[in-house]
């Protein structure tokens, strides 16, 4: 692979390059947005949700209060993301607003296990849901076998990546619409009422409402993949939000409307308590069919999950190496745009992880620190407004300042959940990003002060 050198192409206003990288289209980038967001979690979580909750008002109000606080965050990023148009989301985000040692803490997360510890847990979901399709192929082979083929068609360049994340995410939707309306006209109605009653608000003010809000959430992130790639974007100020503002909208529906055929198709009583509710309700539509049907919709949908974050990943990688000389290697990209090296990275950690089965723990004491950076990433929105009034803002943020205090409270409440339920996790995952303040400290000593310059975008 001929390989050019990222950080020496021309400067263009907000951190773009003049490297032919401004390639990507509004509809690619809300396909990466949705590819992102669905991948299990919403076919596993309501069987433990339904169990401290058998209200069917309740639940959908759950997943609707989940998608509007992502699209929260969605309105603040998007203010960030017009102001500040370049590549790798919060270490872009935190360095300009803040400090560019914050950034680059936030970009150590995200470059080194951030991305790779969720791509190791979508690829072995997708060799133990493959295992039901092709039973005689080890579930390890599968998962390893979808990451790196994801990557070499990454390595192939923005190009042919765009026209197959595109693809691969259209058929996850085509997909799961066509289990919802199968599941709405060929299932079993339920006796479930998803009419408000006067019970209803008795679990929507329960606690187990609320800590069934933290793993909603969860099933939302991704909902700021597109500000990872804002410098391939057409028109970054006015595409990036309008990106994450249809992928949010569209997973919105499709949660609710998921949720809803869950319960109109299988009785509660067996539900509660499962991890497979996607496949419980398939053998209720389908038959006995119906665990491999929807073993090969979720495979097909974590194809698209595994293509959105090995795309985004390295690009923080690669605008790290753009700053920083000692990360110089990862900003290099081939000749169709792929930043190669950063992808090899994040492959390298993600395989190791799958051969370790390291990821889970991973994913665990990362949360907090994810949690953290975003939270700050929106409060940004705020100290922004107060200290640099001045600086041109394309988009500014709907609902200000309501919609990122809505934010703010809920990512609040999820961080103090983890820290009194998970305290050790949760401080190390502090501990790693002390340790991305130390090798801050490190490269800035050896580089000097243009370390800082750069990481902010200030000279």
């Amino acid at each position: 692979m001929a390989a050019s050198e990222a950080g020496g192409a021309a400067a263009l206003p907000g951190g773009l390059t003049a490297n032919g990288g401004s390639t990507v289209s509004l509809w690619v980038a809300a396909a990466i947005v949705v590819a992102d967001m669905v991948g299990v979690g919403v076919f596993t979580s309501l069987g433990f949700q339904v169990k401290d909750i058998p209200s069917g008002f309740a639940i959908l109000l759950l997943w609707v209060i989940g998608g509007i606080v992502a699209l929260c965050g969605v309105f603040s990023y998007g203010e960030l993301s017009a102001m500040f148009p370049r590549s790798s989301g919060e270490y872009n985000f935190l360095g300009r607003t803040y400090h560019p040692a914050f950034g680059f803490v936030a970009g150590w997360v995200s470059a080194t296990v951030g991305f790779s510890a969720p791509v190791a847990l979508a690829a072995m979901a997708f060799g133990k849901y493959g295992r039901a399709i092709v039973p005689d192929v080890p579930q390890e082979a599968l998962a390893i076998g979808v990451v790196w083929l994801v990557s070499l068609v990454q390595l192939t360049g923005v190009k042919h990546s765009s026209t197959f994340q595109l693809i691969s995410t259209i058929l996850k939707v085509i997909l799961i619409v066509a289990f919802l309306a199968l599941g709405f006209v060929i299932g079993t109605p339920q006796p479930v009422s998803f009419a408000p009653q006067s019970s209803d608000f008795s679990y929507v003010l329960s606690a187990p409402f609320a800590i069934s809000l933290v793993f909603v959430m969860y099933s939302f992130s991704g909902w700021n993949a597109a500000t990872y790639i804002i410098g391939e974007m057409k028109l970054p100020e006015r595409n990036v939000p309008r990106a994450m503002l249809i992928g949010t909208l569209i997973v919105l529906v499709l949660y609710v409307a998921l949720n809803a055929v869950f319960l109109h198709t299988a009785p509660v009583s067996e539900l509660a308590g499962q991890l497979d509710v996607a496949r419980i309700s398939g053998s209720h539509i389908f038959g006995e069919l119906g665990g491999r049907i929807v073993s090969g919709m979720i495979c097909i949908g974590l194809i698209s999950s595994i293509s959105a974050m090995m795309w985004i990943g390295p690009r923080v990688m690669m605008t790290m190496g753009e700053d920083i000389p000692a990360l110089k290697v990862f900003s290099r990209k081939t000749s169709n745009g792929a930043p190669a090296y950063a992808i090899l990275f994040q492959l390298a950690v993600a395989s190791l992880m799958l051969l370790t089965n390291s990821f889970e723990a991973v994913l665990e004491f990362i949360q907090f620190s994810l949690l953290f950076c975003s939270f700050f990433a929106v409060l940004g929105v705020f100290v922004l407004r107060i200290t640099r009034p001045d600086l041109p803002r394309p988009y500014r943020a709907w609902g200000y300042p309501f919609s990122p205090a809505v934010f703010l409270l809920v990512t609040g409440f999820m961080m103090y959940y983890l820290l009194t339920t998970q305290p050790l996790r949760s401080v190390l995952g502090l501990l790693i990003m002390v340790s991305g303040l130390l090798i801050y400290a490190i490269f800035r000593k050896r580089s000097g002060d243009g370390v800082a310059a750069a990481s902010s975008g200030r000279e």
